[in-house]
């Protein structure tokens, strides 16, 4: 009887490790088991298995989108987590139930040393951690990528808004088109579970391009996914530019009348489709005009250190802070605890999202 509510509750037991000589494989498989501590779990019931970690701030394009005509005011380096510190927020997080990571940026391909990340959390996996995903604008990721997924790599998702040169330039305010081509092929002659292709989609500018990206999934895995326009700082934002995904489903229904829902994972934040005949599928990303906050089960980490449970809430608290100042484990959980409690039940609507104080979206960890 008692090792059955151990086996049902065993964050209600702390003293089991204490009570039972279990050596440290065991110890592992203990923990890869346990589920999601309740300091991950909200007052609505969403369990958090989900950590995006931002690597920095920097990135060599400059999306409209995501950042301001005028660049933004990066942190000072020492401010930045180091990789000790990622690392060691990182196993806390998995070591209370996350099995799912994502590193992001800025452009985490410009952090020094990402590889290294990649293995060094690739050992994270015997307390549970099942993937390691990358979100890139691919500009310098051919050559890295075949090291990322010999490390650890697990899911990659491509930021690509246009398949015209020089449209690119006009959207990202850089060159690299071609980088980006290249980076996919890479990524899909790799030993990957998964490469994405996330498209942010803007009335008058690419949304004519939508069917071309349909195209693409015809003879390839690839999952495209069309994203809404979304506000933060200094990307003057206009709903008249958002193209909602109910309309851009319409759009690929004419074309492709065959197509069907697919079977959408656990917490999926895109609505997949598929199309017969084609090797890939089509995602929508509907933030703004059908939010998907009830199935919410991701948390963020920005790169100079602070816990944001919602994309679009402007409240952080920092971790960086109470590591440096020598906070033990027990201490960050509990502070982790604190910002998962107060993580509402959805974000605001279109209308009244607050640009203001919130980051841009670089800042953040997109």
């Amino acid at each position: 009887m008692l090792s059955c509510s151990i086996a049902l509750a065993p964050f209600s037991v702390p003293w089991l490790t204490l009570a039972l000589p279990l050596d440290q494989a065991r110890i592992a498989q203990v923990d890869a088991r346990k589920g999601v501590s309740p300091a991950l779990v909200d007052t609505f019931h969403r369990q958090h298995n989900y950590l995006r970690i931002s690597l920095t701030e920097r990135c060599n394009l400059r999306c409209f989108y995501c950042m301001p005509a005028e660049g933004v005011e990066l942190s000072p380096s020492g401010h930045i987590l180091t990789d000790e510190e990622v690392v060691r927020l990182a196993g806390l997080f998995v070591r209370n139930g996350v099995t799912k990571i994502r590193l992001t940026g800025g452009e985490p391909t410009v952090r020094k040393g990402l590889v290294d990340i990649v293995g060094r959390l690739n050992e994270l996996r015997k307390h549970g951690l099942d993937s390691i995903g990358l979100t890139s604008n691919g500009i310098a990721l051919h050559r890295k990528l075949p090291e990322l997924v010999a490390n650890g790599l697990t899911h990659l998702n491509l930021s690509l808004d246009t398949l015209d040169p020089f449209k690119f330039e006009i959207m990202t305010r850089r060159p690299g088109h071609d980088a980006v081509l290249r980076a996919l092929d890479v990524a899909l002659a790799a030993p990957l579970r998964s490469v994405k292709l996330n498209a942010v989609v803007i009335k008058g500018l690419n949304d004519h391009e939508v069917l071309d990206f349909v195209e693409m999934t015809k003879d390839r895995p690839l999952s495209v996914r069309f994203i809404e326009f979304m506000p933060f700082t200094g990307n003057k934002w206009d709903k008249d530019k958002m193209v909602p995904s109910a309309e851009l489903l319409s759009r690929i229904q004419a074309k492709y009348p065959a197509v069907t829902k697919a079977l959408d994972e656990q917490n999926d934040t895109a609505r997949n489709y598929m199309i017969p005949g084609h090797r890939g599928r089509v995602g929508f990303i509907s933030s703004m005009s059908d939010h998907f906050c009830g199935s919410c089960n991701r948390l963020r980490l920005t790169a100079d250190g602070q816990i944001k449970v919602c994309l679009f809430d402007p409240t952080e608290i920092s971790l960086r802070d109470q590591m440096r100042q020598g906070a033990e484990d027990g201490e960050l959980l509990h502070t982790i605890g604190r910002a998962v409690q107060g993580k509402r039940e959805r974000h605001a609507g279109m209308e009244d999202i607050d640009t203001v104080a919130n980051r841009p979206m670089i800042l953040i960890g997109g």
